[in-house]
């Protein structure tokens, strides 16, 4: 009995030790996938990126960012609203190498997809879902194909196309706490992993954060 107790418990430490690190972001020396893109997507984005791996070695998805990001000029952050971004702004593309889920839990399929800024709508649906209103919206690199910013309305419609539902397909942005990048840290208390890399607003560095893995506590 005494060592039946024991394994269990060496058991429970190395399943803890093991999801304590269950992901992590490396940089990629790799461009980002030009045969998958549309218009001048491509030509908008860093020519290396960031890879999320989930356990040792497990490719979860891998990420480019714009060179550089306009924002507003006159943004002041608040409790939340932490991005200077517009709605419908480009902010990069990602790769996911096998399905994933987003941030309500509705099944990423494995493809290309851009990412886009949005604001959660303040409305009586959104109660509770989430402290700030800071979201990347996906679509599907065949569904995208212009740069520019595009319209709420049809950012949500191509969204949801991506995510097979009604809802968008969509990652919650978060508060940067990293002061290197990039980075990854466990929330334990909603069971989130978070990724912090680093981007550019103009010359001056903008590091973003977003949940890569969890979802919506309601």
């Amino acid at each position: 009995m005494k060592y039946g107790i024991l394994s269990a418990l060496i058991a429970c430490l190395v399943t803890t030790s093991a999801w304590s690190a269950d992901f992590r972001i490396e940089p990629l020396d790799e461009g980002p996938p030009a045969d998958a893109l549309q218009g001048a997507i491509g030509e908008t984005l860093d020519n290396s990126g960031f890879r999320v791996i989930r356990g040792t070695k497990t490719t979860y998805c891998d990420l480019w960012l714009c060179k550089h990001w306009e924002t507003r000029v006159d943004f002041e952050p608040t409790p939340e609203i932490m991005y200077p971004f517009r709605p419908g702004q480009l902010i990069g593309v990602a790769r996911f190498a096998r399905k994933g889920a987003d941030f309500r839990d509705q099944d990423i399929s494995k493809g290309v997809y851009t990412i886009r800024y949005a604001q959660q709508p303040v409305d009586g649906a959104h109660v509770g879902t989430s402290l700030t209103r800071d979201f990347l919206l996906l679509v599907r690199a065949e569904d995208d194909s212009n740069a520019a910013p595009t319209s709420e309305g049809d950012l949500n419609e191509r969204s949801a196309v991506a995510a097979e539902s009604s809802h968008p397909c969509l990652l919650s942005m978060q508060r940067v706490e990293s002061k290197k990048y990039p980075a990854a840290r466990h929330h334990e208390e909603t069971d989130w992993w978070i990724v912090a890399v680093p981007g550019k607003a103009g010359d001056k560095k903008l590091p973003i954060a977003f949940v890569v893995s969890g979802v919506a506590v309601e």
